[in-house]
């Protein structure tokens, strides 16, 4: 009796404070015993699925083995360009308008190596053309460079990722055979490494472009009887995304040059 007369003046209180509608879609006699909840039922064994990892990719064998051969097999500049534009190992070439080998004077004491044809490059067919050619070849002139005269300037990828996107490991490491031939029919006396992407690929290093600039590594190039002094920079693309980077560009460009000098 007691409880239901403590109840009665609870709801009087409520109904005092402004209750005036019960909570549920339905009236509750919570005086009446609470029902008793329906069991639950049993859970259904599922059959246990274990995750598996993503495929990891690597180049294909018998294609890495071929590039090695026909690079190896070039004789010259003029055959390692044909060799190139002949190859279908590298899936880029399929969706690339052009091969984009090199440009600038195969006699230059100067190489420098980029990361992959943007589509400037792709629609022309030849390497630094766009927005980011034109500041190279600005940057070059600041230190009595033209590509025309002293300056050969090719990419780790002859063909243009689509999107320009990052070229994938797989599609580097094609192209790497090349990509060294190339260094040793050319012999030049000074490499520069231009971005992230051919810094890591030819110094096989994990630090950031950021950590690397700037200084001097002896390259070992097969075919050749001595390093090469190699030198690693900014992209000319980061420098128009980061103009602020531009002065330590400037002094990696200054270092280029007396390096230069030094080797005539």
């Amino acid at each position: 009796m007691q409880d239901r007369a403590a109840l009665s003046r609870l709801l009087e209180w409520q109904m005092t404070m402004g209750a005036d509608e019960a909570i549920l879609d339905t009236p509750r006699d919570r005086l009446q015993p609470k029902p008793r909840a329906a069991p639950m039922p049993r859970p259904v064994a599922s059959p246990i699925v274990t995750p598996t990892a993503p495929p990891v990719t690597a180049p294909q064998s018998a294609v890495l083995a071929s590039a090695r051969v026909r690079a190896d097999a070039a004789r010259d500049l003029v055959e390692l360009r044909a060799t190139v534009e002949a190859f279908d190992g590298c899936s880029l070439r399929r969706t690339a308008t052009h091969t984009v080998f090199a440009d600038g004077n195969a006699g230059a004491p100067l190489m420098l190596i980029g990361e992959a044809p943007g589509a400037d490059e792709d629609r022309i067919g030849l390497p630094f053309v766009g927005r980011s050619g034109q500041l190279l070849d600005r940057m070059l002139a600041g230190i009595g460079i033209r590509r025309a005269e002293n300056a050969y300037i090719t990419n780790v990828l002859f063909w243009r990722p689509p999107g320009n996107r990052k070229p994938t490991p797989d599609e580097t490491a094609i192209c790497l055979p090349f990509v060294w031939r190339h260094i040793a029919l050319m012999r030049p006396k000074v490499v520069v490494l231009c971005g992230g992407t051919a810094t890591a690929a030819l110094l096989n290093r994990t630090d950031g472009i950021t950590r690397l600039r700037g200084r001097w590594f002896e390259l070992p190039v097969p075919g050749l009887d001595r390093p090469v002094p190699t030198m690693a920079t900014y992209h000319p693309s980061f420098l128009l995304r980061a103009p602020a980077h531009k002065s330590e560009a400037w002094r990696d460009l200054l270092s280029i040059q007396s390096k230069l000098i030094s080797l005539k």
